[in-house]
């Protein structure tokens, strides 16, 4: 009877510890990308010499309400970007030191007539973006092996989600300017575009490799690392 009682606790012990984990766990994935402030903020410090995944904390008191701020998003028709046709401003903690540790940002996105934001991909946060102005066609393709492109066109006050990781793109397929706000599940959440990776990575992937890749002849990567 004592053996048993002692055996029932340990099973009973095994059962807690093993629920305890798969709880641990799933704490963990839940915070994969940005954990839960653990105060009211913590104001990123630029100048702090400190490592850790995002950026240290600014003295609390020396914060002010311009950490918080940005001023810069009025409209605009001016293209930075003339071989894409658009204008994209970022709302990162690089522009708001106060987002720091909050895992959220925002984007204006401005696009000539025709123009692109080109395939690109966020690895670090999920985006979902509303039209202001104009017509856009938008899509993202799903991972390996299906490759598949979902995609459909947006009219003035749409609403489309880019889950995260997954190469997305937008176009605009009105007759004049178009516009959208998208906002970001990251403080950070990085920008890598597709052919500005490829081509002009820094120092050049081997040309035989990417044509390899592409199946394509040498010269056609040589031609189209020269243009990034």
């Amino acid at each position: 009877f004592h053996f048993f009682i002692s055996n029932s606790i340990l099973q009973m012990a095994k059962t807690i510890f093993f629920l305890c984990l798969v709880a641990s766990m799933c704490n963990h994935f839940g915070f994969a990308f940005e954990p839960a402030p653990l105060q009211d903020f913590c104001v990123a410090d630029f100048s702090s010499p400190a490592r850790v995944n995002g950026l240290a904390c600014k003295n609390p008191m020396h914060v002010q309400a311009d950490d918080f701020f940005f001023s810069g998003l009025t409209t605009t028709e001016n293209i930075s970007n003339p071989s894409a046709g658009s204008l994209i401003i970022p709302v990162t903690v690089t522009q708001i030191p106060g987002l720091n540790t909050l895992g959220i940002s925002l984007t204006r996105i401005y696009y000539g007539p025709g123009g692109i934001n080109p395939p690109h991909i966020h690895p670090r946060a999920s985006e979902i973006l509303t039209v202001t102005e104009g017509s856009l066609l938008v899509g993202f393709v799903t991972s390996v092996p299906d490759n598949r492109l979902i995609t459909r066109v947006l009219q003035k006050g749409d609403v489309f989600v880019f889950p995260v990781g997954l190469v997305h793109f937008q176009r605009s397929v009105g007759n004049g300017y178009a516009a959208a706000w998208a906002a970001l599940s990251s403080q950070n959440p990085g920008v890598i575009t597709v052919a500005n990776s490829v081509f002009g990575s820094n120092p050049s992937i081997p040309g035989e490799v990417l044509a390899k890749a592409f199946q394509v002849d040498e010269n056609i990567v040589e031609l189209l690392q020269s243009k990034f």
